[in-house]
């Protein structure tokens, strides 16, 4: 097992002190460790859990000039984009600190013993419980916002479930850092640290999967990586729970009127969005409908320009480069080749690219998800054709967008319904990138986009760390709060009627 080096993708140098791979028996030990911490971190209670996470918050703002140091270097994602991503990973944090406080995630449900038309029913109390130990695996892309201190981690610990992560190779530096001020934030809050654990290694990772005391797994990255986890938990004698966010096209769909309207604007929106973060974004657009004509012709020209004017990005790691260079390739072979940047390149080095096809030419390399500053542009005639191309050859995605303009309201419709069963969010006029923390938010769908109903942003991505459970005839000591008549702080169903806190 080769040790793990930070490396700095703008010159490819390695830099700082290695980091040795986890051995399986380091692997065992934390395991344990976690599940030894897990009745007790339960045993904190929502409030106590809420007040770790807003600490974890300010601790790591505290440190911000040190992680966002580290993490550029290790990632060239620069200065404010990391910033950026610091700020939304201690606000997520104080996010799932509000969801388990204010408790309706719980879904506390009471069905008080009664006559019913099929006889006499039994006193029956559920809601929901933490899992147990978790895995989470860093992200390449996003070294804080969903990596140690991120999505996953917040809100498998607000559920009450102990977290290993698995440390990702392209941040290790910065992921080691931000367990440490995680670890510390633990210890100045009296929390067990044996509830967050940390683990460097493929070796490890697959360890830490087959763990039988690891009871689900959080996991971002590639549908081959996803794949490849999922084989290792088919063959415990226990099967978990996977959460995998994989792959995403992210089509956007332009009409005719809204080029029009504003076509410059929305070339200038979209080249932002492909390239931005070096295009290294699950949310990238990367393939764009565009209607044939003089004005998908004019927004084409357009956009050709800008790309060649873009400068050009830097990959996160090598395999990321490699990748992408991969990818053009054979994307060269499938479609039109319409502009590239002509910028100096160095490192890790990506040229954004921009290609053009026919709808009716959309072959499987064309619609494989490219991870870089590149996007498809397909020309259609009809909504037809644009109907019969996302039925027959668009995997699911993540998210599937429609540019419209005036007068476009029936066409619309129609796209939406098109477009609906194949994404979990669906915008208008906006553009994927950028994913708002929040009750309302969707960061999933169908599969290759995601294997399960769940989200891994929002409040609801807490749902993935639960699990329920129905206590029956049960006297009221060994009952949790929320399910005691006398609770009031949380919003339940008590005979079918929703009760918020303070009703009688």
């Amino acid at each position: 097992m080769s040790v793990i080096s930070s490396v700095n993708p703008r010159t490819g140098e390695t830099f700082g002190e290695p980091f040795p791979p986890t051995s399986d028996v380091e692997v065992a030990a934390l395991a344990s460790d976690a599940a030894e911490a897990a009745p007790g971190f339960e045993a904190l209670g929502r409030s106590g859990r809420a007040a770790l996470l807003r600490a974890m918050g300010a601790a790591l703002d505290a440190r911000r000039g040190d992680i966002v140091a580290i993490a550029d270097a290790e990632t060239g994602l620069g200065e404010a984009r990391l910033n950026g991503e610091l700020t939304r990973t201690v606000y997520q944090l104080g996010l799932f600190a509000d969801v388990i406080e204010e408790g309706s995630y719980l879904e506390a449900a009471i069905d008080h013993a009664a006559d019913t038309p099929m006889g006499p029913g039994p006193d029956l109390r559920r809601m929901l419980v933490p899992l147990g130990p978790v895995a989470v695996f860093g992200a390449s892309n996003f070294p804080l916002a969903f990596s140690v201190p991120g999505g996953d981690t917040a809100s498998a610990l607000a559920a009450g479930s102990p977290v290993i992560v698995k440390a990702h190779e392209s941040h290790p530096a910065t992921s080691q850092l931000t367990f440490e001020i995680l670890r510390h934030a633990l210890r100045d809050s009296g929390v067990d640290e044996r509830v967050l654990g940390i683990v460097y290694g493929r070796e490890a990772a697959a360890a830490l999967v087959a763990d039988p005391r690891v009871k689900a797994v959080g996991f971002t990255g590639s549908l081959r990586g996803g794949k490849a986890l999922l084989d290792i938990i088919n063959t415990r004698p226990e099967p978990i729970p996977f959460y995998g966010e994989m792959s995403s096209l992210n089509p956007v769909v332009l009409t005719e009127a809204a080029l029009r309207e504003r076509g410059g604007d929305i070339a200038e929106g979209l080249l932002t969005s492909v390239t931005g973060s070096a295009g290294q974004f699950c949310t990238k657009p990367g393939l764009v409908f565009v209607p044939s004509g003089a004005d998908g012709d004019a927004f084409t020209a357009t956009l050709a320009k800008l790309f060649a004017n873009a400068p050009v990005a830097v990959a996160l790691n090598q395999g990321i480069a490699e990748s992408y260079a991969t990818a053009r390739a054979g994307q060269s072979n499938a479609a039109n080749l319409v502009a590239e940047s002509t910028g100096t390149t160095s490192g890790f080095a990506m040229v954004p690219r921009l290609f053009s096809v026919d709808a009716a030419d959309l072959t499987e390399t064309v619609v494989e998800e490219c991870f870089g500053p590149t996007t498809v542009l397909v020309r259609y005639d009809t909504l037809e054709a644009l109907r019969e191309a996302v039925v027959a050859k668009l995997p699911s995605s993540l998210t599937a967008t429609i540019h419209s303009g005036t007068d476009d309201e029936e066409r619309v419709a129609a796209l939406s319904t098109l477009l609906r069963d194949t994404t979990g969010r669906v915008l208008y006029n906006g553009f994927p990138t950028g994913v708002r923390v929040s009750w309302a938010q969707n960061h999933g769908g169908p599969w290759p986009s995601t294997n399960s109903a769940h989200t891994s942003v929002g409040a609801t991505a807490i749902r993935r760390f639960l699990r329920p459970v129905t206590w029956q005839n049960a006297p009221a000591f060994v009952l949790p709060p929320e399910l005691r008549d006398e609770a009031t702080d949380v919003p339940r169903r008590i005979d079918g009627e929703l009760r918020l806190p303070g009703a009688s």
